[in-house]
């Protein structure tokens, strides 16, 4: 078992990563050291995601402070370098990524900037930062995040498992696919310590609302169209972030090094009937007209290159570390409602800047 203690969380300002932190610092008791959150804040890094955890535990707490938020770029060498001094970094968790598929293949660049260069850049960093010697230390760790895309599509049976080959489909998982190599190549070639995971379709709080659970819950509640892909029978592996999160930390401090561990949620859905269920919860919650939303299901064109269906094999990582699912789909759907039906002024700060543009420019009126 591993004792971390000044983690590196790059993008630590999105989605998944302000939801990480937050559990380390809230929600579990066998983390006792500091997080330093490196994020970029582009459109979807948002500060207001760690706003109380900033106050509870950042820089005001003096020599007792465990949070640090560093704004910068994982593509700044630089930048990397001075943090892994200045805060004695010892282990990295890699989050920060661009990772929306339809942005992929409307400004592919970006992904391979960020994605790929950025990946590398860390693990240069890493590799030369943490020698003894000529040989790498013992007492490190670079955790590297990544998406089941990778893997391509599935037909109507079988699931993905550590060992499916990789067949990416988008610029998006593409560029995931590349980092991917390029952490375990470290991890092979330079003997650093690398862990990897692939998860399935994360949902829950703080989520960017360009993605399908927050978007349908924000157009509901604003009375726009509901828009869906292709016929809507695609199907994902819904993962509640917390216990994508678990799972992180259990591999963090239990996973062998230099091995891959698939993360999901079993819990495969249709698109479309999962927005039923999705125009269920929110129409009771706030008290809307279920019919008349659901009127409002708009089936626009299939996005280009649209995989049919991901499902993940998790045997691996509950079988060797012990690690299982805690909540079930319906409560994560409950929660993830309540948050954004609780959260209205996060909500505005996001959908008033640069991503309403963006959708409005590229979407029209299916955003």
């Amino acid at each position: 078992m591993r004792t971390l203690k000044n983690i590196l969380v790059t993008g630590g300002a999105g989605f998944i990563g302000c939801n990480f932190i937050r559990f380390l610092l809230e929600k579990t008791d066998n983390f006792s050291g500091r997080i330093i959150n490196l994020d970029a804040l582009t459109y979807a890094g948002n500060r207001m995601s760690l706003a109380d955890i900033d106050a509870k535990y950042g820089v005001t707490r003096g020599e007792n402070a465990r949070y640090f938020f560093e704004h910068g770029d994982i593509c700044d060498r630089a930048l990397v370098e001075l943090l892994f001094k200045k805060y004695e970094i010892d282990t990295v968790v890699h989050f920060a990524a661009e990772s929306h598929v339809d942005r992929s293949i409307l400004g592919p660049e970006a992904f391979i900037k960020t994605n790929v260069m950025g990946t590398f850049t860390l693990l240069d960093v890493a590799r030369n930062a943490w020698k003894d010697g000529g040989n790498p230390r013992n007492d490190t760790l670079f955790h590297h995040v990544s998406t089941d895309e990778v893997f391509g599509s599935l037909g109507e049976t079988g699931y993905f498992t550590e060992t499916t080959p990789y067949d990416p489909r988008s610029p998006y998982s593409a560029s995931k696919a590349s980092s991917d190599h390029l952490a375990l190549a470290y991890s092979h070639t330079y003997g650093l310590p690398v862990t990897l995971s692939n998860c399935s379709n994360n949902y829950g709080p703080y989520q960017f609302p360009e993605k399908l659970i927050p978007l349908m819950i924000l157009n509901m509640l604003e009375g726009k169209s509901l828009p869906v892909y292709g016929d809507g029978k695609n199907i994902r592996d819904w993962l509640f972030v917390e216990d994508h999160n678990s799972a992180v930390w259990t591999i963090m401090r239990n996973g062998e090094t230099g091995q891959t561990y698939n993360i999901g949620g079993e819990n495969e859905w249709e698109n479309i009937k999962l927005l039923n269920v999705l125009i269920e919860i929110v129409c009771a919650k706030a008290k809307l007209k279920s019919a008349a939303v659901r009127d409002t299901i708009t089936f626009v064109k299939d996005r280009p290159g649209h995989d049919r269906r991901y499902a993940i094999d998790c045997s691996k990582i509950k079988t060797c570390l012990g690690w299982k699912q805690a909540v079930s789909f319906e409560e994560g759907l409950e929660r993830t409602v309540d948050w954004y039906l609780e959260n209205p002024q996060w909500i505005e700060n996001i959908r008033s800047g640069e991503y309403q543009r963006w959708v409005e420019k590229n979407y029209g009126d299916r955003g």
